[in-house]
């Protein structure tokens, strides 16, 4: 089975990351507001600021997430950071063919409404289920042990939420973290790549894979 084929996500992948390669584009378009009109400092979050932007996985990357999913038969898998559900849509089609469960997360609130949507549009509500809050705070309640982690929300809680999802993490569970080479990452990168971490970990592009070997 490969639902990566099924018409319903493999035409919303197509939209999402048409759609999403205007980020750079849309980047640039708001520092020039920016400049002309400095934001004050009553402005909301920045979390929240950055409802404009997909900040989506690329192609390459979300099959690969995808094949790591499959080729690990993961059945729980997490995901901090949903933004438009790019990423949401490949863990989520490797979730329903592993006959397992994608928990998703997003804090922004329009993000949320968008990505719900599409997931009832793709046909994964009963395979994925999306947490609406901070992350460090609606995945507390996580009972079940983690298969596979993605990482691609705020960079500088990557490490906190390794420590919060550790606990749920077996032998040969798999953690991805992407845009490593973001500086706000760095706390998280030194931490994994730590002799005494419990990780086997490599970079590929400037996504970090790493293994849990207790």
């Amino acid at each position: 089975m490969n639902s990566l084929a099924d018409p319903k996500i493999s035409d919303l992948l197509e939209r999402l990351q048409e759609s999403a390669q205007r980020d750079s584009e849309r980047w640039a378009e708001r520092s020039a507001r920016q400049q002309q009109n400095p934001p004050a400092s009553d402005e909301p979050d920045p979390l929240i600021r950055m409802g404009e932007f997909y900040l989506g996985v690329s192609p390459a990357e979300g099959k690969l997430l995808y094949m790591l999913a499959r080729s690990g038969k993961a059945k729980q898998i997490v995901e901090f950071g949903a933004s438009y559900g790019i990423s949401t849509l490949y863990l989520g089609a490797a979730a329903r063919d592993n006959g397992g469960q994608l928990i998703t997360t997003e804090v922004h609130p329009d993000k949320c409404v968008a990505t719900r949507q599409l997931i009832t549009d793709a046909g994964l509500d009963d395979h994925v289920t999306l947490l609406e809050g901070d992350a460090l705070e609606t995945l507390k309640a996580l009972q079940d042990d983690v298969d596979l982690l993605f990482l691609d929300g705020w960079k500088g809680l990557y490490l906190p939420m390794l420590e919060l999802i550790r606990p749920r993490l077996h032998d040969g569970s798999l953690v991805a973290a992407d845009n490593v080479d973001h500086q706000a990452a760095q706390p998280y990168v030194e931490a994994m790549e730590a002799v005494d971490s419990g990780f086997v970990t490599t970079t590929v592009g400037d996504m970090q894979l790493s293994c849990y070997s207790g």
